[in-house]
């Protein structure tokens, strides 16, 4: 919008007027209850038809719901993609529910929110839905948004809301009714005849959805309310876009993701599994753990040049621990707990397993007294830690309940925040570089309502971490209010190859922990002082982070880090001990090589370990062995090259050095 747009201020507001506020700082009075669409009718015909939304005062707000205040305004049309696109799916939400109930009307329905690019909508059918059942609910809604049906919406009172859902036979409208606070808002939405009870906002008219961008996903299986006693519901899965091509293209990404499934992968490659005997918990098998160890010894070199001591503390910790660092009232229900009866003290001591590093690390700085001179203090732990996920949750690599942190934790003063942060920050920077992610975005969380410490010390955190991020990137987001309440953080996350992001590092400032755990140093002046104790973490977890790498490569894993980096494969026989000895000249050189001398034919092997993603393999014949070649042949390439033993050996010896080493 722009300021000729407008009609001329009206520069004297009565009672009865409310002043509004548009994104280029000019001002209009209006009468009190004017509404989105009023306001962008006063402005234009051509932006009242375009427009879909409107942003009062930050908050979300439908065309139809007045406004009684002074407030910002700006008007929303297609084109703002954060609002379209929450409009869109929601709307959807609704169609869907509405043309399920169209083709089966005994089904209940429940709730359906937005999800990260689409939602879902839980209903409670007696009989499963089908894939057909999806084609058919496709099609009805489909229909529905034809018809153009107009969108209204009321605010009734909690008694009509209630006798009207009882009226339709519809219980969960009921319950959530009435678990509606007596201080907020009961509206209610039509979609042309169809009802729903709704916060809102929504679109004006089912038309307004693009009949082309959307597809209906999955089905699975959901309670009621969460409530494992409830009843259970079916859920349905959909995603939706602005247009068609940004449909296929999401499409196109679930396919490719498909195809690099670590838990496909990790079975091809022989990685590892997972049983129910152990839910949760990796087992590694040789080639997987090969890349683990891989993973680690680098980060291991990298965290010693970057002047961390490393350490190890227990994994089962007594309760009183976890009490006085606030873990047990705030993380109990995701802890591991352990009874010990302690011979001595002939009494039951409870223990829980460590779901994180944090206040073990603090008893190790306790142990001495410590001076500023001693500060900053990295303390880095590769540590093992383990919290109780639920069954449904949990994915693979991705989301365990057995994992290791490549945790860290710089003990500190107010003054070296910043210093800190860029270190940390340049550190982060070199090793996603090295692991392949040249792409990464930085949110700078800010201070939540509820939170310890000062507003002074708040201010010199906040103010410390942004000139730290300022000094490497401009590119950054802040999130106001999502900070941890001890401190303000910064959360790294990843974009792998096909675009999908990944959240991994994070880095805490934390002014809580040091004071219930009793940490101190004595300062440049004779008296003692808190620290400041930064929380961070690089990878995150190793299981995850392998996970991500391996989707990343689609298990073609960069030289270095691949399990099997060699196969060197007879095609006859009689080739045998020349393949041995070339074997054992690239293991000399540290190279992960194996010999496959089998009585298959070469064609077969390649097939074999091209499915196992080994990065090279060499064939060897009586030519090789006559010239004391060998015949080259990498992932993924259908030519072959020929290149002495000599020099072969010296450039995958140079090709299998890490990065920080080569």
């Amino acid at each position: 919008m722009h300021s000729a747009d407008y009609k001329r201020p009206v520069d004297d507001v009565s009672a009865s007027e409310i002043r509004l506020t548009f994104p280029d700082g000019n001002a209009r009075s209006f009468p009190a209850g004017t509404t989105p669409a009023q306001v962008a009718e006063s402005i234009s015909k051509s932006l009242a038809k375009k427009a879909i939304s409107a942003t009062v005062d930050g908050a979300h707000y439908d065309l139809q719901w007045p406004i009684e205040h002074d407030a910002s305004i700006a008007i929303n049309t297609m084109q703002d993609d954060g609002p379209a696109l929450e409009l869109i799916r929601h709307d959807l939400a609704h169609i869907m529910a509405r043309a399920v109930q169209e083709i089966w009307p005994e089904v209940k329905v429940t709730i359906g929110p937005v999800i990260q690019n689409g939602w879902y909508y839980d209903f409670d059918r007696e009989e499963p839905f089908t894939p057909e059942d999806l084609s058919a609910i496709e099609k009805k809604m489909k229909e529905i948004i034809n018809r153009r049906d107009p969108v209204t919406t009321e605010v009734w009172d909690r008694e009509r809301a209630i006798k009207y859902y009882e009226a339709n036979n519809e219980p969960y409208k009921v319950e959530l009714v009435e678990a509606i606070p007596e201080d907020q808002q009961i509206r209610m939405y039509w979609h042309g005849h169809w009802q729903d009870l709704c916060r809102g906002p929504h679109l004006q008219h089912t038309g307004q959805v693009p009949a082309d961008a959307f597809k209906l996903m999955s089905v699975a299986g959901a309670y009621w309310r969460g409530d494992s006693d409830r009843q259970m519901l079916q859920r349905i899965y959909g995603v939706a876009f602005k247009n068609r091509e940004d449909l296929k293209a999401y499409l196109t990404m679930i396919e490719e993701a498909a195809k690099r499934d670590h838990r496909r992968l990790g079975k091809e490659m022989e990685l590892f599994h997972l049983q129910e005997e152990a839910p949760g918990m990796v087992f590694w098998h040789p080639n997987g753990w090969t890349i683990y160890r891989t993973l680690e010894d680098y980060m291991r070199r990298r965290l010693s040049r970057a002047g961390y001591k490393e350490i190890k503390t227990p994994q089962v910790v007594d309760r009183i621990l976890w009490e006085r660092s606030g873990h047990w009232e705030a993380y109990r229900e995701n802890m591991f707990i352990v009874e010990v009866e302690e011979e001595h003290a002939k009494e039951k001591r409870m223990n829980a397993l460590k779901p994180m590093n944090c206040p073990c690390h603090v008893q190790v700085y306790n142990q001495g007294l410590k001076s500023y001179r001693d500060l900053p203090l990295r303390l880095a732990e590769f540590g093992s830690c383990h919290r109780y996920e639920s069954s449904g949750s949990m994915h693979g690599l991705m989301r365990v309940r057995g994992f290791t942190q490549d945790d860290a934790h710089i003990f500190c003063t107010e003054d070296q925040i910043e210093q800190e942060t860029a270190h940390f920050l340049e550190l982060l920077s070199s090793i996603y570089r090295d692991l392949g992610f040249a792409k990464f975005d930085i949110k700078l969380s800010t201070r939540p309502d509820v939170r310890v410490g000062s507003d002074e010390i708040w201010d010199k955190a906040e103010t410390a971490l942004e000139n730290a991020i300022r000094k490497v990137t401009n590119d950054y987001e802040i999130d106001p209010g999502e900070g941890a309440f001890y401190g303000p953080k910064l959360d790294f996350k990843l974009t792998d190859a096909i675009g999908r992001e990944w959240q991994c590092g994070t880095f805490q400032a934390d002014f809580n922990l040091p004071v219930r755990l009793d940490a101190e140093y004595v300062g440049e002046d004779g008296a003692k002082h808190r620290p400041v104790m930064l929380h961070r973490a690089i990878l995150g977890s190793f299981e995850r982070f392998l996970g991500i790498l391996i989707e990343n490569y689609a298990g073609k894993l960069p030289f270095w880090l691949a399990p099997r980096q060699v196969v060197v494969a007879s095609i006859v026989s009689d080739a045998d001990d020349y393949v041995n000895e070339v074997v054992e000249k690239l293991q000399a050189r540290g190279i992960r090589a194996e010999a496959d001398t089998r009585n298959e034919k070469i064609n077969y092997k390649v097939r074999e370990h091209s499915l196992g993603k080994v990065p090279v393999l060499l064939a060897i014949g009586m030519k090789e062995v006559e010239d004391r070649s060998v015949s080259i042949r990498r992932l993924g390439e259908r030519s072959t090259e020929t290149a002495t033993l000599e020099q072969i050996v010296e450039d995958l010896a140079a090709e299998s050095l890490p990065p920080d080493l080569a």
